[in-house]
């Protein structure tokens, strides 16, 4: 498939040189995994973490068929759509959530690698516990993403543990042997109040950031919105925690809450029923707020995010920022945190409004910006 590598897109995430849709560690994976896969069931075969399609399509072009795949972020997921339609391969996989039905009796999984060993101790107890006891996992990644104890946590759960040698500054450790499996299960925390709920990966883990504390501490009383046809909403919620604390501030507000992380949106889920707010709080997996009509919010709360992937980029928060001016009716507000090195503020001027500064500390600024 090595014609079809260069034709992956990220689309619809963003596009941009230097941010790429397939790379060495990619490649790597299908590398070293190859004469496994040829020697396995071909329906057996699992893809985890796939960024935009480059493991699924690349065993499905080798002859798999039926590969279940889970990929977190929707707009990875939609990505790897679009370069199957391209590819005429998009009848040879299906896309999962991250539980038991995406690796039972699976002989084979292919693992990028997350950065997050919290998130690999969630994936490795689940291929433990529900895949086929000779499973194979070719996990790989970037070796400025991987450390040593990426190792400990997979042998926590697999008893033969290989290394491959380094190539194009990429490595694949494969994992034999499965033992001691265990579903995922949140962490779980106190913060400003509230129980918080984190799976592994979600931002920040079961804890309050201290972005998020200054914006919480910012927030004034919302003088619109809260109705169930104009929600107060979290946007790209992660845990949830900034949601769960406006549900709770204002025990009759209902809460639109969303992240296109399907780990932050089970997070979030988590952690509005901790709270008991579940009834008043919606939590949705959404690409920004695309599910939300225009013209429709009086007031909006974000923290955003600034990773694409594995790159960092500073192209999500300008289209974030045109999708809420979509969203704000006149007047509506949109109440942000931001590191203040990023220097946001004319770019939400722009896009939205009038915008002040309501906080600032040594690290991020709070603004609020209203809709023109």
């Amino acid at each position: 498939m090595s014609g079809a590598f260069e034709a992956l897109r990220r689309w619809p995430d963003v596009e941009a040189p230097g941010l790429v849709a397939v790379d060495a560690a990619d490649r790597l994976i299908l590398d070293e995994s190859a004469d496994i896969r040829e020697a396995s069931q071909r329906g057996d075969i699992v893809v985890i973490n796939d960024a935009y399609g480059a493991l699924t399509l690349g065993a499905a072009d080798a002859g798999a068929t039926a590969v279940r795949t889970h990929i977190d972020s929707l707009t990875g997921e939609r990505a790897l759509e679009a370069n199957a339609r391209r590819a005429s391969l998009s009848d040879s996989f299906r896309v999962l959530p991250l539980r038991a039905e995406l690796v039972r009796g699976a002989r084979v999984v292919l693992l990028r690698l997350p950065r997050s060993l919290d998130s690999l101790r969630d994936i490795a107890g689940l291929i433990a516990a529900h895949a086929h006891p000779d499973v194979i996992v070719v996990a790989g990644g970037r070796l400025k993403h991987m450390s040593v104890s990426m190792n400990a946590v997979l042998s926590e759960h697999f008893g033969r543990l290989d290394v491959s040698h380094a190539r194009q500054k990429s490595r694949v450790l494969i994992a034999r042997e499965p033992h001691d499996g265990v579903d995922p299960a949140p962490a779980a925390a106190q913060a400003e109040g509230l129980e918080v709920r984190a799976y592994g990966g979600a931002f920040a883990g079961a804890r309050l950031d201290i972005g998020t504390r200054l914006l919480l501490e910012s927030l004034p009383i919302a003088s619109a919105g809260g109705t169930p046809s104009d929600p107060l909403i979290d946007l790209a919620c992660g845990t949830g925690i900034v949601g769960a604390w406006m549900a709770t501030r204002y025990p009759d507000a209902h809460v639109y809450a969303c992240d296109q992380s399907a780990v932050a949106v089970e997070s979030a889920r988590a952690t509005m029923l901790a709270n008991g707010i579940q009834d008043r709080v919606a939590v949705a997996r959404d690409d920004m707020l695309s599910a939300r009509p225009d013209a429709s919010a009086s007031f909006i709360a974000l923290n955003p995010p600034f990773h694409s992937a594995a790159a960092v980029t500073d192209l999500l928060a300008p289209r974030m920022f045109a999708d809420v001016a979509r969203v704000l009716r006149p007047g509506g507000q949109l109440w942000c945190v931001w590191n203040s090195g990023l220097k946001y503020r004319p770019l939400l001027e722009g896009a939205i409004g009038t915008t002040e500064q309501a906080a600032r500390n040594a690290k991020f600024t709070v603004t609020v910006s209203t809709r023109r």
